[in-house]
Parts: C-alpha cells; sequence; structure tokens
C-alpha cells in the first residue's frame, strides 16, 4: 500500500473516535418519562382536591423550572465574565508598572479621571532597556502558566471551544469538554494567556466557558440530567450569553447564537437564549468592571453622519475583511497541521517562545504594545472631542501614523496566524476586529488626509465647511466588522454586535455593506469560516445545516452492505457475548433468521450489555441459554441454529442475498470488513410488551425515574415452565428475552432514495443510524460518518 493511500485512510478513521445522540430515540424517551410523571402522580396524589393542587403546584414549578435554570446560568456567566474582565486588565498592566497606593489596582483604576497617566502609577524602572526586560519575562511566564495549567490539568480548556461546541449542541458527545475542571482552568487560563500578549482573544473562550457554567448548573436538575435536547436548549442559550458578555451585545448574541451554533434553533429556545442573555449582561453592568458605565472597553457612540462617496472606502474595507478571512483561515490550519506533526508534546515551550516572540517584537510599536480591547478603544475613538493617543490624531504624524499602523496590522495578521490553535484558551474575535480596526483607522487617515489635500474637489463636495468631513474612528469600527465577518463568516449577527457597540442607527448601512461586501469575497474564494474549516480539519463528524449538498447518486452507492446483524431466535448468551466482546459497534439490526434477512428492528449496543448484565446479576445463566429479539407469540416451534453462519461469517465467509439492483447483504460476527456503528449517546426503549406473561420469573430493570411495572423494559428467564405459550423442551433449560429493547420501528429507506435526501433526514431528526431496506429485507445501513466519508472521498 503506498503511502498516500494510508494517509487517505488514517484521514477517513477520524471520524470512528466521536459518539452521536440519537435525537429520536431521546425524544421517544422523554415523551416516555412524562406518560409515567403524570401516571406516577396520579397515583402518589391521588383525586382529591388538595391532591390536585399539589398536582397543579408540581406541574407549575416544573413549567418555570426552565427560566429559574437560565436565570442562575445568566447571573453566573455575567460574574464570571465581570472577574475575568477585571483580572486581565490588572495582569495586562502589570507587565508595564504598578500601582503606588494599591498594588491590585490596573492604571485606569490607579489614575481613575487622568487621561495621561498619573504620579501614582510607576513603571517598573527608570530605565527603559530594564522596563523591556521586565515586559518580555512576564508576558513568557504569563503564557508559561497558562499552558501549564491546561496540559496539566484540563487539555479541553486549550482553544477557542466554538467548533467543539457547534459539534456538542448537534448531538456529538464529548466527555469532558464541559465539565467542571474544564469551566475552573478555561477561567483561570484565560486571562493569563490574554495578559501575556499573545495575539488571542476572549471572545471565543467566552462561549466556551458560558456553555461550560451552563452544563455544570443543568446537570443539578435532573429534568436537564436526562434529557438531552432540553439540555442543548440550554447549551445553545449559554453560547448567545457568552457573545452577549463578551461584546455587551444581548441581541447579537442571541443572533449568533441562531446564525452560527444552533442547527435547529426553536421559537422556546430562542426566548430562553434572550432571558439568559438578558440576565447575564444586566449582571455584568451591574458588576461595572470597568467603572465607566460600559459593557467592553471598546464601546463607543457617534454623532456625526456618513456621506455616500464614502462607500467606495467602504467596499475597500469589506474587501479587506473578505481576503483577511481567506488567508488567515489557510495558513492557520497550515500552522495548525505542522503543531499537530511536530510539537504535540511541546505545549508550554511553544506558548513561551510564542510569548516571548510577541513580547519582543511588539513592545515598539503602541497598537500591539497595549492590550488589543484598549487598541480598538483608541482607535475607535473620535478625534474632536476625545483624547488623542501618542498623536494620532494630529496631522503633522500621518505619515508616521500610516506606518505604524500597517505594521500593527501585518505582524498582528502573522501572529494570529501562527498563536490562534496553541493550547491555551485562545479565540480569534477580538485579534481580528483589532486588526481591522487598525487597517480602517489607515484607511480613514488616509481619506482624511485627501479630503484636506483636496477640499474642493467634486468628490468631496457632499462635505461641509463647518463641521469635519471625514471620521477615521468609524472607518476603524467598519474594518473590526469586515475582519470579523471574514474570520467568521457570519454576517447578521456582525451588524447587530457592531450596532449594539455603538448605538448609532446610522451607521447599520454603512456595516451592512460592509459586511455584504466581505460575505461576498468569501462566498466566491473562501471556504467558510475558521470554525467550520476547523471542524473539518479536526475530523468533527459535522453534518452543516448552511451546506448544500448535489451527490446525484442514490443512499445505496454511499450506505454499508456489510452488517452484523442478530438473528431473532437462535443465538446462545454466550454467541451474542463473544459479538460484543469481538466489535465495538453502537448497535445491530435484528432480522427474523439470517437467511431472509426480513427485518425486525435495532438494538443498541448499551442496551443488549446492560440487559445481560442485569439478568446475570438477578438469575445465574449459562452460556448455553437462548436468547430472544421477537416476542414469544412470533418465535417458531423449532428455531434452526445459527451459530454454523455466524461462525462462517466471522472467518470470511458470508450468507447474504442479492436484490434485483444488485446489492447483496452480508451477514458477519465481528469480523475486520464489517461496519463499525457510531458508539453513541444510549437511550433505553422502553416500550409495553405485546405478548403475554413469558414464564415464571421475570426480572425487572428500572428506567430512570422509577417507572411503573407496565413500561419497565424487562429481561425474561425461563428454565421450568412454558414460556410464552412454547414448551420448554422446545427452548431448552433457560431462555432470555430482549424483546423489549427492541425498538421495531427504526428509521428505514429505499436503496433508491436520493443522498441528498438521506442527509435532510440526519440534519432534520437527528437519527444516528438509518438502515437501507428492499421489501423488507435488509440491504445495509448508513451514519452520518459514513456521509462525511463518502464526501471526502468523492468531493
Amino acid at each position: 500500500m503506498a503511502a498516500t493511500d494510508i494517509e487517505e485512510i488514517a484521514e477517513i478513521k477520524r471520524y470512528e473516535d466521536f459518539s452521536t445522540i440519537d435525537w429520536v430515540q431521546d425524544a421517544a424517551r422523554e415523551q416516555l418519562r412524562q406518560r409515567v410523571r403524570r401516571s406516577r402522580s396520579l397515583r402518589i396524589y391521588g383525586r382529591s382536591w388538595h391532591a390536585t393542587v399539589l398536582a397543579h403546584l408540581w406541574e407549575l414549578y416544573e413549567s418555570i423550572q426552565g427560566w429559574i435554570v437560565v436565570s442562575c446560568i445568566g447571573a453566573s456567566i455575567g460574574t464570571i465574565a465581570a472577574m475575568l474582565n477585571i483580572i486581565t486588565e490588572w495582569l495586562s498592566d502589570i507587565k508595564l508598572g504598578y500601582c503606588t497606593t494599591a498594588f491590585y489596582l490596573n492604571e485606569s483604576f490607579c489614575c481613575s479621571g487622568a487621561e495621561n497617566g498619573c504620579p501614582e502609577w510607576h513603571h517598573w524602572s527608570s530605565w527603559s532597556i530594564l522596563n523591556y526586560l521586565i515586559f518580555v519575562i512576564l508576558s513568557v511566564c504569563l503564557a508559561t502558566m497558562s499552558a501549564f495549567l491546561v496540559k496539566s490539568y484540563a487539555p479541553y480548556a486549550a482553544g477557542s471551544g466554538i467548533s467543539e461546541i457547534k459539534c456538542i449542541v448537534s448531538g456529538f458527545v464529548m466527555k469532558g469538554f464541559l465539565g467542571g475542571w474544564t469551566l475552573l482552568i478555561k477561567s483561570l487560563g484565560l486571562p493569563l494567556a490574554i495578559a501575556s500578549g499573545l495575539s488571542v482573544g476572549k471572545e471565543g473562550p467566552s462561549v466556551h466557558y458560558a456553555v461550560c457554567a451552563g452544563n455544570v448548573i443543568a446537570r443539578c436538575f435532573s429534568k436537564y440530567r436526562r434529557n438531552a435536547s432540553k439540555m442543548r436548549e440550554i447549551l445553545t442559550a449559554c453560547a448567545a450569553t457568552g457573545v452577549a458578555v463578551a461584546f455587551g451585545s444581548p441581541i447579537g448574541g442571541v443572533i449568533f447564537s441562531l446564525e452560527e451554533i444552533s442547527s435547529n434553533l426553536s421559537l422556546k429556545t430562542m426566548w430562553r437564549s434572550y432571558f439568559c442573555a438578558l440576565v447575564g449582561t444586566a449582571v455584568l453592568a451591574a458588576i461595572n468592571p470597568f467603572r465607566t458605565g460600559q459593557l467592553v472597553m471598546f464601546q463607543v457612540h457617534y454623532d456625526r453622519d456618513w456621506h455616500f462617496f464614502e462607500i467606495i472606502f467602504f467596499i475597500v474595507l469589506g474587501v479587506f475583511g473578505g481576503l483577511y478571512g481567506i488567508f488567515v483561515s489557510k495558513w492557520n490550519l497550515v500552522a495548525q497541521a505542522f503543531r499537530k506533526k511536530h510539537l504535540g508534546n511541546y505545549a508550554i515551550e511553544e506558548a513561551a517562545c510564542l510569548a516571548g516572540i510577541t513580547a519582543i517584537i511588539c513592545y515598539f510599536n503602541k497598537f500591539l504594545k497595549i492590550d488589543m480591547t484598549e487598541s480598538m478603544e483608541i482607535l475607535f475613538k473620535e478625534c474632536e472631542g476625545g483624547e488623542d493617543y501618542d498623536g494620532l490624531c494630529e496631522p503633522s504624524t500621518r505619515s508616521r501614523q500610516v506606518a505604524s499602523l500597517l505594521f500593527a496590522t501585518v505582524v498582528r495578521t502573522l501572529l494570529v496566524i501562527i498563536s490562534y490553535g496553541s493550547k491555551v484558551p485562545a479565540g480569534i474575535f477580538v485579534p481580528s476586529m483589532a486588526i481591522g480596526a487598525s487597517f480602517g483607522r489607515l484607511v480613514g487617515i488616509i481619506v482624511q488626509a485627501l479630503h484636506e489635500a483636496h477640499p474642493e474637489s467634486a468628490f468631496f463636495a457632499a462635505c461641509s465647511k463647518d463641521e469635519p468631513c471625514i471620521t477615521p474612528g468609524t472607518y476603524a469600527f467598519l474594518g473590526a466588522g469586515a475582519a470579523l465577518c471574514g474570520i467568521m463568516n457570519i454576517t447578521v449577527s456582525v451588524v447587530v454586535i457592531m450596532f449594539e457597540l455603538t448605538g448609532a442607527l446610522t451607521y447599520i448601512l454603512p456595516t451592512m455593506i460592509v459586511v455584504g461586501v466581505t460575505k461576498i469575497i468569501n462566498e466566491k474564494f473562501g471556504k467558510g469560516g475558521i470554525a467550520d474549516q476547523a471542524i473539518f480539519f479536526n475530523g468533527f463528524p459535522f453534518l452543516d445545516n448552511k451546506e448544500e449538498h448535489v451527490f446525484g447518486v442514490n443512499v445505496s452507492d454511499a450506505m454499508i452492505e456489510s452488517v452484523s446483524v442478530l438473528p431473532s431466535y437462535g443465538m446462545t448468551l454466550g454467541e451474542v457475548e463473544e459479538v460484543l466482546k469481538r466489535t465495538n459497534y453502537g448497535g445491530f439490526p435484528v432480522v427474523e433468521d439470517t437467511r431472509s434477512m426480513m427485518l425486525s428492528g435495532y438494538i443498541g449496543r448499551t442496551e443488549l450489555q446492560y440487559a445481560i448484565e442485569r439478568a446475570k446479576r438477578s438469575n445465574p445463566l449459562q452460556s448455553t441459554a437462548k436468547c430472544f429479539f421477537t416476542t414469544p407469540d412470533q418465535r417458531p416451534l423449532h428455531p434452526p441454529s445459527v451459530s454454523a453462519v455466524t461462525g462462517n461469517a466471522a472467518a470470511g465467509g458470508s450468507n447474504g442475498t442479492t436484490d434485483n439492483y444488485g446489492n447483496s447483504a452480508l451477514v458477519s460476527s465481528g469480523n475486520d470488513s464489517s461496519y463499525d456503528l457510531p458508539v453513541g449517546l444510549t437511550t433505553m426503549k422502553m416500550a409495553r410488551s405485546a405478548s403475554p406473561q413469558p414464564g415464571p420469573l421475570r426480572i425487572d430493570i428500572p428506567g430512570d425515574q422509577g417507572e411503573a411495572p407496565g413500561l419497565m423494559p424487562s429481561v425474561v428467564v425461563g428454565s421450568q415452565a412454558s414460556a410464552g405459550g412454547m414448551p420448554v423442551e422446545h427452548l431448552g433449560a433457560m431462555h432470555v428475552d430482549f424483546s423489549q429493547f427492541i425498538d421495531i420501528t427504526p428509521i428505514t429507506v429505499n436503496p433508491n432514495f436520493p443522498l441528498e435526501t438521506v442527509m435532510e433526514l440526519f440534519k432534520k431528526l437527528g437519527p444516528s443510524v438509518i438502515l437501507i431496506e428492499y421489501h423488507g429485507r435488509l440491504c445495509g445501513l448508513i451514519t452520518p460518518k459514513d456521509l462525511l466519508k463518502y464526501q471526502f472521498n468523492k468531493h
């Protein structure tokens, strides 16, 4: 086998590592749980008037429990965001000096009310070279501590987390990614990483720690702990709140969650997201971490209108945003590949080196030296009536300012490419906005200089002579929006976020123009946002609702034909356990027999394992005990043995059927050619048995909330008496009944079904597997991973 073939096979096998939530089964289990809850409440409270009152009070609590949960989560996220803002600002300033009145105060608090420093704020030394060395050393130390915490305690705390959260919300399980340790280390490591000066932001990680906080709090309530669908609603609301507290934009956060995170945002989820974002931003405003009344440092207000001739320059900013997003996404993935191949074991050393290089280069540029949010605050400001930072508004220093801004734009772009993806909590929102702001301010200064050089030109005829015509700060603001749109490939949420940052209705149209041009460039020449590309790069099995697929083939071209099946009767317990031991499939189709391959249902791996273990604990079972996957009234009197069939399949042989469309159904029992189903988040299939009471010994397996016995799944063991009306001598000494664990109505399609429609079924319904049957005969199966493999190989 050639090396390229081995690499392609390894690339495809990446999709085998993640488990899947079956949303269809999750919804069915929740409906059953609600029926059981109502039945149990009637049994406990009875039908008296006071029992009715208690039942109504309980229902009222159940109905408002969701609002209680999102209120607690929103308050927690707002508090965390405020604390992180305060800590980050202090750590960023401590590299430059300290406050003599109180060491724990940053420069803005120490010099409250002063515009250009104060006597209370001291630099570390009167020697510039010593200040430079301290700046570099502290930057390296902060980055090293952040990387050490991540590597030692919570590796999932590294990076932004948005790509993984999109996959989790869509139904893929990553254990530990939203756990308490991840929340703690993300919250501790994020201020260290930002303060170290690395070209990374905190807005992406804000989404991650917000979702972690929501997951930790929601899991304290059984309603969300046991229901993945309701937990998805909470996680979507948390993602919206994370963006809301990061930008001070509650509406923008909700739209971001709709546009980027959630694959099917319902009206109820949108309301929960809005309320959670509202609570989070209200708590953040109450704490007031910057003591300015602003939710974010770079929040500004513009009171000057724009002119139509500036649309030309707005288009230039939009083109820059699109090209920036394409360039950074492409080369960042190259850097990620290099990091994964060569630097996987040197995460701490890499972070320290990046921080050192960044500090050495950035110290001598005034826009790179300070924190990125502070830099944007300066670049967004109007010159008239605002603070002039180091002669930024002086006409005599324009050439120097343009050169400095150009240098900052280029260097920051290169640093973002190599820094984003390092093993520290790292986002890309603010770095991209800072790059767009520096380029936009550069363009604004150039346009302002052109106007002052040619004030009588017809091009500037719309300008009034009584007030300044060009506001460079608005160009910085629009450039930041263009870069954010370019790197994330989002549109409406960017417009809303930028509007909420400025509160200027007059600049909605320019923002829409810039974002629209950026989107056109990205759609024409790019491959989507960096989060979407990271999903593909990391091998996450994610079906994006925003993509339109045209395969032009039937599902039979992509399905798996070599499928391990379980016959509905005839297998012994030892043979079933051998199949479980030799395979790691997430479930098995159940057929009437291996000759006809008539589909009877589907059983999950976890359900099967649980039933066997429970039966063994309750009653000693021999490996020769017969296993049945159908109800007793459906079994034949003389079930044939299938050990020879499964044995041949395990040895590489097959016993299949061929239909008139040319597809064969292969029966196997764990051989290498068999298809590996994804191991998903399993759900217990609970249904009323349609058969009579089968046998003298009944082992009840309780469900999640102690269901009524009539609704419990059960394993039936028979030894001396008839079982289901069948003589004991035909069944053997013992038998185990798994029929109540079978999903008798799995989602099935015809082999001639269009593959595009199957893709829509996975996106809209969310099953973990779809079985392919032809006139009732099993032909194969397909999972979301198979679709991704097919897309990777063919497209």
